[in-house]
């Protein structure tokens, strides 16, 4: 198995603010956001790409995907989402991760150019985490 940053957030052997956490995927907090409350989801096993994920599996972990972005828009009440991935080029960790961003219109974000923020501090990201995992309800599939 290979050894890379959200592998050791997903085996609890790195801190991470989580979303959820569940056999088929993991939802935690990104640590430079493009808005509070960005959201990555990651599937639990190892793969570095969306090619790379089984076919079987590509429907469960997009089930979370979905779920995230309700949980995200209903928590913070966002006005909605923006979901989004890299392969390979412009991938930061070499696993497959899935951006949710919660957005409100004319919130600034144009284009691919994605401006990072901070959280104030450990407070701050853990009750964003806490309103986000309030509202995440677990996909039936």
């Amino acid at each position: 198995m290979s050894t890379d940053l959200f592998c050791e957030i997903v085996a609890g052997e790195r801190p991470a603010f989580m979303v959820f956490s569940d056999d088929v995927a993991a939802g935690f907090l990104d640590t430079r956001p493009v808005f509070k409350g960005h959201v990555l989801v990651v599937p639990r096993v190892h793969v570095e790409t969306l090619a790379d994920l089984p076919a079987a599996g590509v429907g469960p972990f997009f089930a979370r995907v979905q779920a995230t972005a309700r949980a995200v828009e209903e928590g913070l009440a966002a006005g909605g989402t923006f979901v989004a991935m890299n392969n390979r080029i412009s991938q930061s960790v070499a696993h497959l991760h899935v951006h949710v961003v919660p957005r409100q219109r004319k919130d600034g974000l144009r284009g691919f150019f994605w401006p990072r923020t901070k959280y104030a501090g450990d407070a701050e990201a853990e009750s964003f985490a806490e309103r986000i995992r309030k509202s995440w309800n677990s996909p039936s599939d």
